[in-house]
């Protein structure tokens, strides 16, 4: 008698084995849970939520998706002071008054400039209404460093999340016809609501392993030569091992084995090292550690 159960679960198995392929072909190296997660987010219709150390590639998620489903890529960056105008409409006033003005002189009812004033033309539209007015396909919204907003923002975000739709007074109840792919990021710089937490799925993204780590810098830089980016690699790796106050994260090893490959270099010394340290370490105080413990002692350990 045939297993439907394991037919299901194979037929599972193998379209997250395809979103793996799918996202290595965009250059993005993505384990098992996290394909898993972005399946089930696909799947689900449910937000997901990725926290984890800065520069691990947790926007990158939202693009590599984005390529992968070959659909518009949506970016609400948030910041302290973001508001519900600023992420999802506003009306052009000065537009607004110029066409008044023009229309002043003209004898037509007051209702009709009205409905003229505020129609479409006149209209602002920012990330979170870009994705609900999508008709046609469903976007990819990303609200990056949603740690950044503060918690007025997070309670309204929870409406938008929830129903996917938002009430405009001069036009009425908007809702989307395409439910957006929703990925929120934190950095982890303040604790999220668990109200918002409940309505996402959730996945970490930590420090890769070396294997990881070196796989990403060869999908990613092709050219640059095998052993000098494992060397790299190697170094990384020793230096996030500092009780540093900003570790370096994965954007740090590829802008520091592209600033190799920019400069030419063949080989990966310590004078090389102390030229472009400033690739990798954002603060004088973590410059100062490394420089204490040796540039040449990390890169002879690094192999």
């Amino acid at each position: 008698m045939p297993s439907f159960a394991g037919d299901a679960q194979d037929e599972e198995n193998g379209e997250i084995s395809e979103f793996i392929r799918g996202f290595g072909c965009v250059g993005y190296v993505a384990d098992r849970a996290l394909a898993t997660a972005a399946y089930l987010l696909v799947r689900l219709s449910k937000p997901l939520l990725i926290e984890g150390h800065a520069g691990v590639g947790k926007t990158e998620v939202a693009k590599a998706l984005a390529s992968y489903l070959k659909t518009k890529l949506i970016r609400l960056q948030c910041y302290e002071g973001l508001d519900a105008h600023s992420a999802l409409y506003e009306w052009n006033y000065q537009k607004q008054l110029l066409a008044i003005r023009i229309r002043e002189r003209s004898d037509k009812p007051v209702e009709e400039l009205e409905r003229h004033i505020f129609g479409d033309d006149f209209l602002l539209k920012r990330p979170l209404l870009q994705s609900i007015l999508c008709e046609s396909f469903s976007p990819v919204l990303l609200i990056d460093e949603i740690d950044r907003a503060d918690e007025a923002f997070e309670a309204f975000l929870l409406e938008i999340l929830s129903e996917f739709q938002v009430t405009i007074p001069e036009l009425g109840t908007l809702q989307a016809k395409r439910i957006p792919h929703v990925i929120l990021t934190s950095n982890s710089t303040r604790e999220l609501s668990d109200a918002l937490k409940r309505r996402c799925l959730y996945h970490w993204i930590d420090y890769p392993s070396l294997e990881k780590e070196t796989e990403i810098v060869r999908t990613r830089l092709p050219e640059f030569d095998h052993e000098l980016g494992s060397q790299v690699v190697r170094f990384m790796q020793l230096v996030r091992r500092m009780n540093l106050s900003k570790p370096p994260g994965v954007a740090e090893t590829l802008d520091l084995s592209q600033a190799l490959i920019l400069l030419k270099k063949k080989v990966f010394d310590p004078e090389t090292a102390e030229e472009i340290l400033g690739c990798v370490l954002k603060s004088a105080d973590d410059l100062a550690k490394i420089r204490n413990e040796g540039v040449g002692n990390l890169l002879s350990r690094a192999g």
